[in-house]
């Protein structure tokens, strides 16, 4: 771990301790477990812990090739639409717009750190990491409190700090607390300050709501069961049951590259037959050597050459490699042959996928699932937003989840569609919309065309043309 690494996890690490001591409280999750996650952290950012620059152990990254392989079938097809002929319903879907394109990044961070929280702030929405909050009250599985750590940093040297605690109260309330800090330096924390003085001047420092149902935020975990802390509230990342085999496989890659960057030609000659430096030939000023031979002393009465040309086992290698990437798949609850090197898998149907990769199928359905409930808690959490500083008038509203078919076939799908236009059950223009790229207004134009060019008769047929 660099230096960088080991400052940002002692802040971390101090500030989730000052949150305690701040609000009095204790944390639902254990030290084992949020140290666990930022070895996970570290794994999925490119430092995992096995690196060893003596010995040519390098990483290729592939923790962050699963998660990003995970958000990505997740995220494939999917449209979120707030539903209700209603101010309010707009205004939820433009949250659901803005936020949008950076839901897919966010879920991949779900799936490296095993929870994340999506919250309201000032400017839409924001996604806070595992060492951005420490979580405080749970009921069951379900995460109710939380002390949110932010930081803010202002020219010269103001390092601001601020612990949000939210939480409810015995009586039902739900009470939210801001306490701020003003520190010097990076690894300072700080000293108490009224939040006037602080960037989150237009905060108040208590605030109460009555009559809600549910936190003000959304909490994505991934679905796999935590088996580092007797709290469960935490989820765990998507490959935290496969780090052995992800360290097995930078070291195997390691070696292979290590392996054929050696490989290089290598011609060994005797000094006696070669001719001086510098001597001409021809009209060559002076010949230089190739760079793969090297000059060497002859010992013998014989001349000496002896050509080295390394023969490389990456076939070999390969079948190890695919052997440790089947292993990391399944420990990440895909299918067998998710991940290979160097390998095509061709697929027929998606009758076939659906036969072939119903773990992946159903890790993804999992993880949907997640984000679907984390989507509700958020949007119950932006609606009463709304209500509380008047971003939109009160309405009905509903939320609709469409998730795409991780098995997707186009071709498939237009001749399914194509069906439908010959059956009469959708009019023709839908086809070229769906599958051609065009506008419901240019689709629609060009079936008219084509309709009202079929139905004029060419120059020279019909009644009064006859000779």
């Amino acid at each position: 771990m660099g230096l960088f690494a080991r400052i940002k996890g002692w802040i971390d690490m101090h500030l989730r301790t000052r949150a305690k001591e701040v609000y009095g409280i204790r944390a639902a999750t254990s030290v084992d477990m949020d140290k666990f996650v930022d070895r996970c952290a570290e794994v999925y950012r490119g430092n995992p812990y096995w690196l060893d620059s003596e010995h040519g152990i390098r990483t290729v990254n592939f923790a962050k090739s699963v998660c990003s392989e995970t958000a990505r079938l997740t995220m494939m097809g999917t449209k979120i639409t707030i539903g209700g002929e209603s101010q309010r319903a707009a205004w939820l879907q433009e949250q659901v717009d803005q936020m949008w394109p950076r839901l897919r990044e966010w879920v991949e961070k779900g799936c490296a750190l095993g929870t994340v929280i999506l919250r309201p702030c000032g400017d839409g929405v924001e996604c806070l990491e595992p060492d951005q909050f420490v979580v405080t009250d749970t009921s069951g599985e379900i995460i109710t409190g939380v002390v949110f750590i932010s930081r803010e940093y202002e020219e010269p040297e103001r390092y601001f700090t601020k612990l949000e605690y939210h939480h409810f109260l015995p009586d039902g309330a739900y009470a939210i607390s801001n306490r701020c800090f003003l520190g010097h330096s990076e690894r300072d924390d700080g000293k108490p300050v009224p939040i006037e003085a602080t960037p989150w001047a237009d905060l108040a420092e208590d605030v109460t709501v009555e009559n809600l149902t549910g936190p003000l935020f959304g909490v994505l975990r991934m679905p796999g069961a935590n088996n580092k802390s007797k709290s469960a509230v935490m989820g765990m990342p998507v490959f935290a049951d496969a780090l052995e085999e992800l360290r097995d496989l930078d070291v195997a890659y390691s070696r292979m590259t290590t392996e054929i960057y050696d490989s290089r030609r290598l011609a060994m000659i005797d000094d006696r037959l070669l001719q001086q430096a510098g001597t001409k030939v021809g009209a060559a000023e002076k010949v230089e050597l190739p760079d793969y031979v090297r000059k060497v002393s002859g010992v013998g009465p014989e001349e000496y050459y002896q050509e080295i040309n390394p023969a490389l086992n990456t076939s070999d290698r390969l079948v190890g490699l695919n052997a440790i990437l089947n292993q990391i798949g399944f420990k990440c609850g895909f299918s067998n042959g998710a991940f290979v090197f160097n390998e095509k898998r061709g697929v027929a149907t998606a009758t076939q996928v659906e036969s072939e990769d119903q773990r992946t199928i159903q890790l993804i359905k999992d993880v949907r699932d997640k984000l679907e409930a984390a989507m509700d808690a958020l949007l119950y959490a932006l609606n009463v937003f709304a209500d509380l500083y008047d971003l939109a008038p009160a309405g009905v509203w509903e939320v609709n989840y469409d998730f795409g078919d991780i098995t997707y076939n186009r071709e498939e799908d237009r001749a399914r569609w194509l069906s439908y236009v010959i059956q009469g059950v959708v009019p023709p223009w839908t086809l070229l919309a769906k599958f051609e790229g065009m506008s419901e207004e240019e689709a629609r134009a060009m079936v008219d065309e084509a309709a009202g060019a079929a139905q004029t008769p060419p120059p020279g047929t019909g009644f009064g043309n006859d000779v």
